[in-house]
């Protein structure tokens, strides 16, 4: 197999999703980057803004930027942990209110978007990008 065909294919289709899903955020005024911080905390609740950009392998700096004008557009707030340095993130009232609306929207896409392959090839395919840039066990 010819990794490189199918690394490129893959960053071609993540381009394309990236550039679909930002389309169909603008409604509610966010972009992909702040969809998948809006997404994280939602499921795992505050966060300091170090354990989310380490979890969404994302630099620091483009990352403060992003929660800076996520809090100026009220989606979080920004308190003070443990020490000085620290920030915990948290989405606001107001964010809360409107994610049962954008969560309507990112399914309305995702089901588009896999629209041509079956439940058993998204959850092989899932399984598949698991497995990507794990080490094997008999390396």
């Amino acid at each position: 197999m010819d990794t490189s065909a199918l690394f490129h294919l893959l960053n071609q289709k993540v381009r394309l999703l990236s550039k679909e899903l930002n389309e169909h955020l603008q409604k509610h005024d966010l972009y992909t980057s702040q969809w998948t911080i809006l997404y994280v905390l939602s499921q795992k609740g505050p966060m300091s803004q170090t354990d989310i950009w380490q979890y969404l392998k994302v630099e620091a700096p483009t990352m403060t930027r992003t929660l800076a004008r996520m809090e100026t557009s009220g989606w979080i707030h920004r308190k003070p942990g443990k020490d000085k340095r620290e920030r915990i993130v948290v989405l606001t009232e107001e964010a809360k209110e409107k994610l049962p609306d954008v969560m309507k929207t990112i399914k309305q896409f995702e089901q588009q978007f896999v629209a041509h392959i079956s439940n058993s090839e998204q959850d092989q395919l899932y399984h598949l990008l698991e497995k990507l840039g794990t080490k094997r066990s008999d390396e």
